[in-house]
C-alpha cells in the first residue's frame, strides 16, 4: 500500500468517525419526519413552462427636460462668441440638453402577469408605470401590445393595465389564498430582471407580514427566490401556478439580489386590483380615528394584562364615529372579527373593509370590554375631511388682560390654568380645554417623553382634568393605587391628541 493510499484511506475514516460524530449530535428526534430534500424540488420546469406565457415585460418611455433626465449635464455658459459654442451646442442638443431645455426620453423596465385572457388584464406595480407617457407590454412569444391604464394605488403599489385582447391570444394566471403560505413553502417567481425576460427563479417564504415602512399597509411576503431590478411587478407563484404576491422590493446594498425580497400578498392586491378594474380607484374603509401603539406602559396605565390593539388618540369630526361609539383613550383589541394584535393591523383590515358596512368592533374602555357597531365610511372620503382639520386654530382677542393664574409643578412639569392669557401667550385653539403646561424641567420624565410648554392636559388615567388641582388629585389617587404611571392625554394647539405615560417614582 503506498503512502497516498494510507492517506486516502485515513482520511475516509477521519471523514466517516466526523460524519458519525455529527449525525450523533444533530440526530433528528424520531417524531419528525423530514419531507423536503435539501436541494430542494426535484424539478420546476412542468410548471414553469405552463405560467411563462402569462408572465409579461413591461416597458415604459417619459418625455423629460434635458436637464432632468437621469445623468444630465447642464449647458456650460461660455463668454460671447467664443469658439467653442458651435461645439457644445451640437453635443448637448445631441444628447437632448440644450440650453432650451430640450426634451429626451427615459425607457424603464419592470414586470407584470395577465389575470383576465378575456379583458387583456394586466397586473403589475405603481412604480414601474408612474409618470409614464407610453406603456407597452411584451409576451414571451415576441409580440408587444400597446397598454392603457385601469387605475392605480400608491398606497400598496398596485396597477393595472389593460391590452386589446383580440391583438394577440393571452395566458391568464389567478391569485390564490396567499394566507396558506407558511414559512418554508416553496414559491417561484418570473419577471424581467435587467430586461432578461422570462426569467425564473425559486426559493422560499422566508418569513411573512413584514413592515419595511413602504406605506400604511405593510404586510410583505419575505422571501429568497432571486430578485432583482426589473422583476418588479411580477407573480411569486406557489408550488401549484396561482400567484401569491407581486414582487416589489427587494434590500440590496449592490442593486442586485441577496436573497432579500418582498411582495404584496396576494390577499391584500387582489382586493385593489378588484376595486381599479371596477371603479379606476380603491375605495376603503374607513373608521375614522387617529390612533397610535399600545406600550406596556400605556397597558399597565390602563390596566390591561397584556400590550396589545389600536389606542385611539383622537376622533375626526364629522367621521364614523363622532357620535360617540368609540372616544379617544379606547383600545381597539378586534375589528370584525379580526384580533389587532399590533397598531399597524388596524389600519390594513379597515382598509379591506367594504364602504358602509356595519360591523362589530371590541373595545377597552376604562378596563372593561365592550362591543360597539360601526358603519365605516370611505377612506378617500376621509383623507380630505382629516386634512380640513389642520390649521384649525384661530388667533383669541385679548380683551382684559386676565388675573395671574394659579399653577402646580408636577411631574417636571409646570402647569396652570387655560384662560385667554395663556391660550393668547400658546396659540391654543378655543376649543382645547384642560390644563396648559408652562414649563418642562430639563432632563424630567416629562421631557423624556417629549412633552412641550404649549401642549394641554386634558386627561389622566381616562379621567377629565380641568385645573391644576385637578391634575395634582388624580396624581395622588394613582400613587395611593400603587400605579408605576400617570396616562396623560395631551392636546396640542391646534386640538390633535396624542397619549403619554410619564413615570411617577
Amino acid at each position: 500500500m503506498t503512502t497516498k493510499t494510507v492517506l486516502r484511506a485515513a482520511r475516509r475514516t477521519f471523514v466517516a468517525g466526523a460524519a458519525a460524530l455529527l449525525v450523533g449530535s444533530l440526530a433528528v428526534p424520531s417524531f419528525v419526519t423530514p419531507t423536503i430534500a435539501a436541494d430542494g424540488p426535484a424539478s420546476v420546469a412542468d410548471l414553469a413552462q405552463g405560467l411563462l406565457g402569462a408572465v409579461v415585460n413591461i416597458s415604459t418611455s417619459q418625455t423629460v427636460k434635458g436637464s432632468e433626465g437621469p445623468g444630465a449635464v447642464p449647458m456650460p455658459q461660455l463668454p460671447e462668441g467664443s469658439p467653442f459654442q458651435d461645439f457644445f451646442d451640437d453635443f448637448f442638443k445631441n444628447r437632448g440638453g440644450d440650453k432650451d431645455g430640450g426634451a429626451q426620453k427615459v425607457q424603464s423596465l419592470g414586470s407584470g402577469f395577465v389575470i383576465d385572457a378575456e379583458q387583456g388584464i394586466v397586473v403589475t406595480n405603481n412604480h414601474v408605470i408612474a409618470d409614464a407617457d407610453d406603456i407597452e407590454v411584451n409576451f414571451s412569444d415576441g409580440v408587444t401590445l400597446k397598454a392603457t391604464l385601469v387605475g392605480t394605488d400608491t398606497k400598496t403599489d398596485v396597477a393595472v393595465l389593460k391590452v386589446d385582447p383580440k391583438g394577440h391570444k393571452l395566458t391568464a394566471v389567478k391569485f390564490g389564498d396567499s394566507t396558506k403560505m407558511r414559512v418554508g413553502d416553496w414559491v417561484m417567481a418570473i419577471g424581467n430582471p435587467f430586461g432578461l425576460g422570462g426569467t425564473v427563479t425559486v426559493g422560499i417564504v422566508s418569513a411573512r407580514n413584514r413592515d419595511i415602512n413602504s406605506g400604511p399597509y405593510d404586510d410583505f411576503i419575505q422571501t429568497d427566490a432571486a430578485i432583482n431590478r426589473g422583476n418588479s411587478g411580477g407573480p411569486l407563484f406557489n408550488s401549484v401556478g396561482e400567484v401569491i404576491g407581486i414582487n416589489t422590493a427587494i434590500i440590496s446594498p449592490s442593486g442586485g439580489s441577496i436573497g432579500i425580497g418582498f411582495s404584496i400578498p396576494a390577499q391584500l392586491a387582489s382586493g385593489v386590483v378588484d376595486q381599479l378594474r371596477q371603479f379606476g380607484e380603491t375605495r376603503r374603509g374607513w373608521l375614522g380615528v387617529r390612533i397610535q401603539p399600545v406600550t406596556d406602559d400605556i397597558a399597565e396605565s390602563l390596566g390591561m394584562a397584556t400590550a396589545k390593539g389600536a389606542l385611539v388618540a383622537g376622533v375626526i369630526k364629522g367621521g364614523p364615529v363622532d357620535n360617540g361609539t368609540i372616544l379617544a383613550g379606547d383600545v381597539i383589541i378586534k375589528f370584525d372579527g379580526k384580533d389587532i394584535n399590533e397598531m399597524r393591523d388596524l389600519p390594513r383590515v379597515v382598509a379591506e373593509s367594504p364602504v358602509g358596512k356595519a360591523v362589530d368592533v371590541i373595545i377597552v374602555r376604562k378596563g372593561v370590554e365592550q362591543t360597539v357597531k360601526v358603519t365605516l365610511g370611505r377612506l378617500e372620503d376621509g383623507e380630505k375631511l382629516a386634512s380640513g382639520e389642520d390649521g384649525s386654530n384661530t388667533d383669541q382677542d385679548n380683551g382684559d388682560k386676565a388675573p395671574a393664574v394659579s399653577t402646580a409643578s408636577v411631574l417636571g412639569m409646570t402647569i396652570g390654568e387655560l384662560n385667554d392669557e395663556t391660550r393668547t401667550k400658546f396659540g391654543i385653539a378655543a376649543d382645547v380645554t384642560g390644563v396648559v403646561i408652562t414649563d418642562v424641567t430639563k432632563d424630567s420624565a416629562a421631557a423624556e417623553r417629549g412633552i412641550q410648554p404649549g401642549e394641554v392636559i386634558t386627561e389622566i388615567a381616562q379621567e377629565s382634568v380641568a385645573t391644576p388641582k385637578d391634575v395634582m388629585d388624580r396624581i395622588g389617587a394613582l400613587k395611593e393605587q400603587g400605579r408605576k404611571n400617570a396616562l396623560l392625554m395631551l392636546a396640542s394647539k391646534t386640538g390633535e391628541l396624542r397619549f403619554v405615560t410619564i413615570r411617577m417614582d
